[in-house]
Order: structure tokens, then C-alpha cells, then sequence
């Protein structure tokens, strides 16, 4: 067996940077068959465990290394219906490539020696796509949920997810967007260059060739309330809301002129193709001097993205993250951290903002920051950042974006007051149905836990989908 990992083709640094192209292109078949060939096919491959959507890894993987490539797509679409999309973008360093037993380096996330699963998902999942094969449904026989009605409320992971593991089982799903195009968070907040918007479009549509109806620009909530779903014929709701709601650092200067939160800034970039402007007329500002403030994979994708901007546009690129803890700590994808170095986005560690200072006009100017330094862990189990006084120091931006997270979408939930919430005004479910305090009502993804992963999201969608069988 050959030990060393087989890595996935990317494009060269020089090219990537100047525009909003896919960077990982990917395995070849003689890679995926390399590296299906490292997989020891455990008797108990703990690596399944460690996929919140449970994919049978060991068995798709077999397939792969028997050149029966639509038998690992199919495989996967058991439990996971967007195979190319999760390929792309799951964190598998801290899930199932974290539980793999080459693994041996037992840290927050996966060594070098633990099989590519990602890599290899997204080969069946291109394969599929490539060979147009359709996204099986459950055998006729086995359908449990014909004649029944489910309103999905947000096209994100989880409503998406939800929707396909329902129309498989028979039912008639409506999914409900409040935005003009189906994808939430995998199309606004996810850039092109780690997912392509055709694969995210051919995804989609896998659930529309199963029966699917997608329905954009309405605002559950507003457009629609929760009983007016039910009035309209709807058995079942599931709600998918997502974390939309932008968290700020709470510090003077803050409501200066370029300071963006990352959600406003890709949003403008994904949803509304600023990078293209002026063939959109959706422009984004973009400075000279850039500094994103935050260590999560929305921090990385901001900082990536204004640096193109800046090449696109011609300005030389200075793009500074500035993160309160070190290396260790950044929950970001590992390979997502080494490409944002690759294109030049400088990382500054254990540093505190304090106070933006604008000029005369309002416009951002600079940043007041302190150094830090980590004490005993916190409630997240990372070691907790406490500031050092007489550390002040000052790092100079035209633009900034604020990337610490995301709370709960309450359009709804403000409306509905029997749809209990929590202190985080993330909704209350029953854990083992994920049905709400709403009889009917189902939800998941980061309404539900708050923000999290992409496959977490789908995760917590098959459950509830599970749920809403049960009740059928």
C-alpha cells in the first residue's frame, strides 16, 4: 500500500488570484484509484461514525477501487444527496477523515496519512454528474409518504437536504426561498472558487427531476405566515432558516463607512455577482487596505475574495486577518488556511480589535488593536484570549470585514410567539424527531444548533426527515 496521500490538482497560484474560478480541481481516475488503494476496508470503519450523514465511506470506496464508479455515486446519494457539493466543501479534516485509523495525529483535526474521503466523494460525484445519472429514489415499494404535503421553509443544506430525503419517500415537497435563487449559505455565503455555481445548479436540480417545486422571493414570515402554510394544504413543515443574523464586535468606530460584516460582503460578492461588476450592477467597495477580523472558514472566504477583488481591479494586495487566538485554534479548513497563504493573505495571531478610527468623512482609516495572550480553556474547549494592556497598536484599513459569526434568522420565530426558542432565539426541537413546540413543525441545520458545517446542517435535515415520516 502506498503511504503518502494522493493530493488533488490545483490551479497555480498566479492564475487563481486573478479570478473567481474553481481552485481544487480534483482527482483524475488513476488518482481516485491510487488513493481508493490506500483505504484498509477496517472491518469496523470508524470513519462512517465520524460523517454526521453516516455515507457508507468503506463501501463506496471499495466500488471505487473496482473502477464501478456508479455504484460508489449511488452508494453515497443513499444518505447524502449532494455528493459533489459536500466533496467540495465538508470539513473532513475534523469528521470522517478525523475518525479514519491512519489518522495518527488524534488532534482537533485529520493528519496527512488519513485517507482523502473528500477527494473521493467528489470523484463519484463528479462521475455522476458527468454521465447525467439520475438521483435514484427509494424502491417503489419501500415509499412511505405518498399523498403527504411537506413545505420546506430556506433552500440552505438543511431545507435542501430535508427536501430530497422526502421526495425520495414519495411525498410532495414545496421548498420556500425568500431570495431570488435556491442555495442558501453553498450559494451566497460559499465562493465560486471552492464552489462552482454549475455543480451547485446541477445539485439543485436533481431535486426538481424528483419532484421538487422550488418557489423563490417568498418571506415565511412575512409573504406567508406558519398557519397559512397549513391552511394551504400542507401536512408537514420543516423549517430550514438558517443563521443569517450578522454578529458585530460590540466596539467604537464600528458604524464607520466600509466596515462590512462578511455576510453583507459575500452576499454582494456570490449572490450578487459584484466581482463582475459592471456587468451586474451590484458594486462592492474594495480597499487598498484590507483586514478581515475573524478565524472561521467565512473569515477565509472574505479575506480570499477581497484579495481578487484587489487583483481584479488592479490594486496591489493587502489583505491582513487578524485573529484573536493562534494557528492552533483557527477552526478553519486546513487546506483552506494554506491557500489564502499561497495568494498572500497575511495572518496576524493573538490580536484584539479595539476601536476603528474613521477620518473626516466617516470612511475607516485604521484599527486599534492589543496583543493577547491564551489562558486556560473556555467554554468552546479552546484556550481562552485575554487582552494585555500596554500591548495597543495600530493596523491601518480602508476596508474591514467582520467575520466572528452568525445568529438565528428570527423573521419568523418573532411572528410565531408558540414556536419556543432558546436564549440564543435558536429553535427549540425534540431531539429525537427535531419536531418544535409546533405539533407539525420540524426544523434543523444552524437555526437549531447555530452555525455550523454544511453536512452537520444535512445531518440534522435527515433526522427531522426521519421525524416527519414517523408522524406521517
Amino acid at each position: 500500500m502506498n503511504k503518502e496521500p494522493i493530493g488533488a490538482g490545483e490551479l497555480p497560484v498566479q492564475e487563481r488570484v486573478r479570478n473567481f474560478n474553481e481552485v481544487v480541481s480534483g482527482y483524475q481516475e488513476k488518482d481516485a484509484l491510487a488513493e481508493a488503494a490506500r483505504c484498509l476496508q477496517c472491518k469496523n470503519p470508524t470513519c462512517i461514525s465520524g460523517c454526521p450523514v453516516n455515507i457508507n465511506i468503506k463501501e463506496f470506496i471499495a466500488q471505487i477501487s473496482k473502477k464501478d464508479y456508479s455504484g460508489a455515486y449511488y452508494t453515497i446519494r443513499k444518505t447524502n444527496n449532494f455528493p459533489s457539493i459536500c466533496g467540495r466543501v465538508c470539513p473532513a479534516e475534523y469528521q470522517c477523515r478525523r475518525a479514519c485509523v491512519l489518522n495518527r495525529n488524534k488532534t482537533s483535526f485529520a493528519s496527512e496519512e488519513a485517507i482523502n474521503i473528500n477527494f473521493l466523494e467528489r470523484f463519484a460525484g463528479d462521475y455522476g454528474m458527468r454521465f447525467k445519472l439520475p438521483a435514484a429514489p427509494a424502491a417503489a415499494g419501500s415509499r412511505k409518504a405518498s399523498g403527504l404535503r411537506v413545505a420546506v421553509v430556506g433552500s440552505g443544506p438543511a431545507g435542501l437536504c430535508c427536501a430530497g430525503e422526502l421526495a425520495r419517500e414519495g411525498a410532495k415537497v414545496v421548498v420556500f426561498e425568500s431570495l431570488q435563487s435556491c442555495g442558501g449559505v453553498l450559494r451566497y455565503g460559499i465562493p465560486a472558487f471552492r464552489l462552482d455555481r454549475e455543480i451547485l445548479d446541477y445539485e439543485i436540480n436533481s431535486l426538481v427531476k424528483l419532484g421538487v417545486e422550488l418557489r423563490n422571493n417568498i418571506v415565511v414570515g412575512r409573504t406567508l405566515l406558519l398557519d397559512e402554510l397549513f391552511k394551504e394544504g400542507f401536512d408537514r413543515v420543516f423549517l430550514g432558516l438558517g443563521a443569517g443574523v450578522p454578529s458585530f464586535l460590540g466596539i467604537k468606530g464600528e458604524n464607520a463607512c466600509n466596515v462590512y460584516s462578511a455576510n453583507e460582503f459575500l452576499t454582494r460578492i456570490n449572490l450578487m455577482s459584484a466581482y463582475k461588476f459592471p456587468a451586474y450592477h451590484t458594486p462592492v467597495n474594495i480597499g487598498r487596505q484590507v483586514v478581515v477580523i475573524g478565524g472561521g472558514n467565512t473569515a477565509l472566504d472574505a479575506a480570499r475574495s477581497a484579495l481578487r477583488l484587489q487583483m481584479i481591479n488592479g490594486i496591489k494586495p493587502d489583505v491582513k486577518i487578524l485573529y484573536r487566538r493562534t494557528l492552533a485554534e483557527m477552526p478553519s479548513r486546513r487546506i483552506e488556511i494554506e491557500h489564502a497563504r499561497q495568494e498572500g493573505v497575511e495572518f496576524k495571531f493573538l490580536v484584539e480589535p479595539r476601536e476603528f478610527k474613521p477620518d473626516e468623512k466617516g470612511f475607516v482609516r485604521g484599527l486599534e488593536c492589543l496583543l493577547c495572550e491564551l489562558k486556560e480553556a473556555d467554554a468552546s474547549g479552546r484556550r481562552r484570549p485575554v487582552a494585555l494592556e500596554g500591548s495597543g497598536f495600530s493596523v491601518p484599513c480602508d476596508l474591514a470585514i467582520i467575520a466572528i459569526g452568525l445568529g438565528a434568522n428570527q423573521v419568523l420565530s418573532s411572528v410565531t410567539p408558540e414556536l419556543k426558542t432558546d436564549k440564543h432565539k435558536d429553535i427549540i426541537i425534540n431531539p429525537a424527531t427535531m419536531e418544535t413546540s409546533v405539533a407539525g413543525v420540524f426544523a434543523g441545520g444552524d437555526i437549531v444548533g447555530g452555525e455550523g458545517t454544511v453536512i452537520e446542517a444535512m445531518g440534522m435535515a435527515r433526522k427531522a426527515s426521519s421525524g416527519i415520516l414517523q408522524n406521517s
